[in-house]
């Protein structure tokens, strides 16, 4: 038998497939049950499906039983790796006849008269059932035995602790990561630099160079409001702060204050007016009439937000903005559906805005459990195995600490973000108003450089190569071979197996661009070094001293808003 998921393994299954707590809608207990109640009314009214699929699920567990048929799980699925689920006989006929049953289901599901969106859902309510009932989550679990056996039962006990720790301190879900290994400001957003702007909403931060020379034109960095900002500088080998500066680059980041039920009422507008303030600091500090700017997730939608007032400047105001970076976001509700609007009805879209409404927030760790049963496997199951069943603590791993320190966002934001979405407002000329102007992202002429990740479940590739096309300008999409948070997360790194695909064309159809796309070696991030390079000036003397005479700084990086709970 194998031995269990390293720390490494679990991590990078865990990081691949997480959804990070964004901020829309997930799925209610209600929508769940009655899609179940649909495939019941399905089987009542077509039993000769039915009967048809019960037959082929009898043939093939007789085959299996008599050692005729080894069904084999699918390419990837991981619960299964341990030899003795092929080797022994025992095993092997419980993992046949478990996958000729999901087998038929799915069968079931693919036959029957529901429409492509209702047979999603369907799909997806089978599945959380067919998950939870495999074999590798029961305590015969081999790899689960062997443990007990060599620990003299050991295993057993830990494996209790952790699940009575979790109950009590993660309300029942299995922990991802070991809380206990990091700190911010100690192991993690440790990039030298000061606080030198702050109000309400946000502290703006500015990094020490590490060159001698630095280019003219400095980065904002915006992060999604509904995580802290430190993805983009976790630790040193990760930090895309640090890898921008070591190119050159002077880097500026948000960090979002986390806030209460007493900011309820921010919005859009709120988010968009902090970020301008941040935009002339920024600009006083540099001494530059313009700024470069970079966005992901949900900062990404608010930057768009911020491009499209810019854009709608009538009254003559020059945008203040050089070029832009979206990074994993997709604005164009249309062009691809995700995972998390499954069950995006319109009672569950309005059950969600009255949730916050009457909370005054959105809690992120809320959402945090909510998404990780749209990946149970990855994100559920697969520590239900390593912490109760192995006994096993959950791994130390960064980028997983920084998913489950989530913030909150205001009811009045979060409502709007769903309306945006709901109503794809993003993509309708004058839809969307910002700060009293109507938005109209044709009008947005500046460079754009937007990034996918082709297995990302949460922003769909070509929901991004969608919001691409709804910009105008000179525009650059790069696809990266990773997911969501591994598409961002994805520093140079000597034998990694890195990958990303461009094409100059930007051609109406997303499939048609890959299939002309060429594929480099490596991580985008070169690539966007020196596509930003190309737009941030000339190169001066770095300076000395960070902040200036009318933003002095007002306190070391990381900030106190970060860690304010």
């Amino acid at each position: 038998m194998s031995d269990v998921k390293t720390d490494g393994e679990l991590s990078e299954t865990a990081s691949q497939a997480m959804l990070g707590p964004n901020p829309f809608i997930g799925f209610r207990v209600e929508d769940v049950m009655a899609t179940a109640g649909s495939l019941a009314k399905e089987a009542a009214s077509n039993p000769m499906l039915v009967f048809e699929e019960q037959a082929a699920l009898v043939r093939e567990l007789a085959e299996v039983f008599a050692g005729k048929s080894t069904p084999k799980p699918e390419p990837g699925d991981k619960r299964f790796t341990d030899p003795a689920w092929t080797d022994n006989p025992f095993y092997r006929t419980w993992l046949g006849g478990y996958l000729a049953w999901t087998k038929t289901i799915d069968d079931f599901v693919d036959k029957s008269s529901f429409d492509g969106r209702t047979k999603e859902r369907a799909r997806f309510v089978t599945q959380l059932v067919t998950d939870a009932l495999a074999p590798s989550n029961t305590l015969a679990n081999p790899v689960a035995l062997k443990r007990a056996i060599d620990t003299g039962g050991v295993s057993v006990v830990r494996g209790l602790q952790n699940m009575v720790s979790d109950l009590r301190d993660n309300k029942g879900m299995p922990s991802m990561v070991d809380k206990s290994a990091f700190e911010v400001g100690k192991n993690l957003a440790t990039s030298e630099g000061s606080v030198v702007f702050r109000n309400e909403v946000l502290e703006l931060i500015q990094y020490r160079p590490k060159t001698e020379l630095v280019y003219e034109i400095p980065m904002l960095i915006v992060p999604p409001q509904i995580n802290k900002f430190y993805v983009f500088d976790l630790s040193p080998e990760k930090s895309i702060v640090g890898f921008l500066n070591a190119g050159g680059i002077g880097c500026f980041v948000i960090s979002w204050r986390n806030p209460t039920a007493a900011q309820r009422d921010w919005g859009i507008d709120t988010y968009v007016g902090a970020i301008v303030e941040a935009i002339a600091a920024v600009k006083e500090i540099s001494g530059v009439e313009k700024i470069n700017v970079a966005g992901a997730c949900a900062g990404g939608m608010t930057l768009a937000a911020l491009l499209g007032y810019y854009a709608a400047g009538g009254d003559g105001t020059q945008t203040p903005l050089n070029s832009a970076t979206l990074l994993v976001a997709v604005l164009d509700a249309g062009t691809e559906s995700s995972t998390m609007f499954l069950f995006a009805t319109p009672e569950a879209i309005e059950a969600a805005k009255a949730a916050s409404r009457s909370r005054g927030v959105l809690e992120g760790s809320e959402m945090g459990r909510v998404f990780a049963w749209l990946r149970p496997n990855d994100l559920v199951w697969n520590y239900w195995v390593n912490n109760y069943l192995v006994g096993n603590s959950p791994p130390p791993f960064d980028i997983l600490y920084w998913n489950a320190d989530t913030t909150r966002l205001p009811a009045k934001f979060h409502g709007e973000l769903i309306d945006a979405f709901a109503e794809n407002k993003f993509k309708k000329p004058g839809a969307l108003t910002v700060l009293g102007r109507p938005i109209d992202l044709r009008e947005v002429s500046l460079d754009s450089y937007f990034v996918a990740g082709i297995t990302d479940h949460i922003t769909p590739w070509k929901g991004v190569y969608g919001t691409m096309r709804m910009f105008g300008g000179d525009k650059m999409f790069v696809l990266s071979a990773a997911g969501h948070i591994q598409s961002l997360i994805n520093p140079p790194a000597a034998g990694a197996k890195r990958q990303y695909f461009l094409n100059p064309n930007n051609v109406a159809d997303p499939d048609e661009w890959l299939k002309a796309a060429a594929p480099s070696k490596g991580s985008w991030w070169g690539h966007w070094l020196e596509w930003m390079q190309q737009r941030s000036g000339d190169q001066i003397a770095a300076p000395a001293q960070l902040g200036s005479a009318a933003h002095p700084p007002l306190g070391p990086a990381p900030g106190p808003y970060v860690v304010e709970k």
